[in-house]
């Protein structure tokens, strides 16, 4: 081929290849955190196929990537950030409840709550379930204190209630006790159900061993149907996107069967419809066959294929978790003593790791005790001694009391720590049980120190809210949600860390720190135009932060305020007597 074809064809070529890279979406004006390293700020950043394609000033990526199609995005000075990203929720089955729950997470008054509760009761058809389930405590309360069973019972007599607290505790109110048919002879083991003098239940369920009865109960109550689920599924995304979370580490649960309980979330997902990318674990549900299940999944299912669940280019399955084995259930009631782990966890443990290792299973185990992380511990290592676990991903879930000698061993074999703010909404309770702690619980500073991979999240929602801005404040602060100074103020973390935490960090738990977590050139565009700047905002203003526009995937989500026009939009909650289409989630 002489030179004048090539030129020819070099001509030809060009404006295709000049043509490809333009953009097809571009933030300019903003005050980009690329997250690469503290106090490293962009103007501006250009996407194209939900991939970021480079972050520079403003005028050059206009001039260089902006085309006739390009949706360009003044963020007017405004914070943008790599999207938020939960290293520990259940997320896929609040999807399937959400529609069907009244939320106290946020509100400010115990007066006010009881008000939501008696307004929902009123449009609220008979049969169907009045409930609030997790993502409140009595000393987010101006009254400090929790509603009695008789207020409740006064506020709706009609229509059967249910209300849990914590772990520790629910509210059952007299027209829940006879549409259960529950009475002085009803008994869930582990967990005790109040009588009053004269024998009768008064409604008020406590886990002393395990939280059986609470979550028994909570199963019997309303169910979506389908249709409802698949609606709920989406206003939970939604939800979730409104506050800037782009990502999700599912960590499976009680009640979370697989494969019926994750089908409304694929069906979603196959459709695009999902925005949150969410890898998940897989949890036995029932005691003693737990091995059964995983040579059974193991056998059948691949961690990290991706099939569409639950997001184009996330992954899908990532293992075992978080709980392995019945046995090894370490039950974090503060309102009770710590409970002592079975003598047979050990035994029934054992197998179960090592299958997981030997198929190169990741797995994550459950564990708020270091007096029962150092009997999961010496399992684990004499696995490891048989069957190396050579870079395989693990982690503990919790770790709230893990020693510095149990940190060592952890980092020995690869294993990483996703902790949850269970504290901020527990600190008080842990206190009265323990006293005040001398160090971080948990120490998240010391992790960092040894190089152990650190991921944040809130165990949401059926203890704690799933806002990501309050757990963010209790990194920053060390406060409990009723004010407390829990940790010791020297252990705080510092504004670019907390966030690194809840966006890189988390992504590691997933096997993506190198997809996502930062606004860099290659990585996922996923990113968050925030309603304040988090890096100048005092640190208790830090809880009152949401997105006003979520980019997952390249694509506006969620948009709102200035940027409404932006918003994809979604369909009317369902079923019309919905608590969210009156009082929505969080209540802001």
């Amino acid at each position: 081929m002489n030179c004048k074809i090539k030129f020819l064809l070099l001509l030809a070529i060009c404006p295709l290849l000049l043509f490809a890279q333009k953009a097809d979406l571009i933030i300019i004006n903003g005050k980009i955190a690329t997250m690469n390293k503290a106090n490293e700020f962009r103007q501006a950043v250009a996407i194209k196929n939900g991939i970021i394609q480079e972050v520079g000033l403003s005028a050059h990526i206009l001039n260089t990537y902006k085309a006739k199609s390009t949706r360009i995005i003044d963020a007017g000075g405004k914070t943008v950030i790599p999207g938020l990203n939960d290293s520990h929720m259940h997320i896929i089955r609040e999807g399937l409840h959400y529609n069907s729950e009244l939320r106290w997470d946020g509100v400010k008054t115990l007066k006010r709550a009881m008000e939501i509760l008696k307004e929902q009761a009123q449009r609220t058809p008979p049969g169907v379930w009045i409930k609030v389930i997790g993502g409140w405590n009595e000393f987010q309360f101006v009254e400090k204190r929790q509603p009695t069973i008789d207020e409740i019972n006064e506020a709706v007599p009609d229509k059967p209630v249910f209300i849990t607290y914590l772990y520790g505790k629910a509210f059952l109110n007299k027209k829940g006790i006879e549409v259960l048919g529950y009475n002085q002879n009803t008994h869930y083991e582990g967990s005790l159900l109040e009588k009053d003098k004269n024998g009768k239940l008064t409604g008020l369920m406590f886990a002393k061993e395990t939280p059986k009865a609470l979550y028994t109960t909570l199963a019997l109550t309303t169910v979506l149907n389908h249709e409802e689920r698949l609606n709920s599924t989406l206003q939970f995304y939604r939800e979730l996107n409104s506050f800037g979370l782009t990502s999700a580490v599912d960590a499976a649960g009680g009640g979370q069967n697989y494969d019926a309980d994750y089908g409304v979330a694929a069906e979603l997902a196959k459709q695009g419809k999902l925005n949150v990318r969410t890898s998940y674990y897989l949890f036995a549900q029932k005691k003693g066959t737990e091995l059964k299940d995983y040579q059974k999944w193991v056998a059948t299912t691949y961690p990290n294929k991706n099939d569409h669940m639950l997001m184009a280019n996330g992954y899908s399955m990532e293992g075992a978790g978080e709980n392995i084995v019945a046995s090894a259930a370490d039950f974090e009631n503060f309102l009770e003593p710590r409970i002592v782990l079975s003598d047979s966890m050990e035994t029934d443990l054992e197998p179960i790791i090592r299958l997981l290792v030997k198929n190169k299973w990741p797995f994550r185990l459950h564990a708020t005790y270091g007096e029962s992380i150092e009997r999961m511990l010496k399992v684990f290592e004499k696995v490891n001694k048989d069957i190396p676990f050579n870079g395989l991903r693990w982690c503990f879930d919790n770790a709230e009391t893990i020693t510095d000698a149990q940190l060592l061993r952890v980092k020995q074999l690869g294993g990483g720590v996703a902790v949850q703010f269970r504290m901020y909404f527990q600190g008080e309770l842990y206190n009265k049980m323990y006293g005040k702690p001398e160090r971080q619980l948990p120490p998240i500073k010391q992790m960092l120190k040894l190089g152990i991979p650190v991921g944040v999240g809130t165990d949401a929602p059926r203890i704690s809210t799933y806002n990501p801005w309050m757990s963010l404040h209790w990194l920053l602060t060390g406060k409990t949600i009723g004010g407390m100074q829990f940790w010791p103020k020297d252990q705080v973390l510092d504004k670019y860390t907390a966030l690194k935490l809840y966006t890189a960090g988390s992504a590691w738990f997933s096997g993506e720190e190198k997809l996502k977590g930062k606004i860099k050139k290659g990585m996922y565009a996923d990113m968050v135009i925030l309603s304040g700047d988090y890096f100048q905002l005092p640190n208790d203003e830090i809880r009152k932060l949401a997105a006003k526009v979520t980019i997952v995937n390249g694509k506006v989500v969620y948009a709102t305020a200035e940027y409404k026009s932006l918003d994809p939009g979604i369909a009317a909650v369902i079923p019309s007597w919905s608590p969210v289409k009156y009082h929505g989630g969080y209540q802001r």
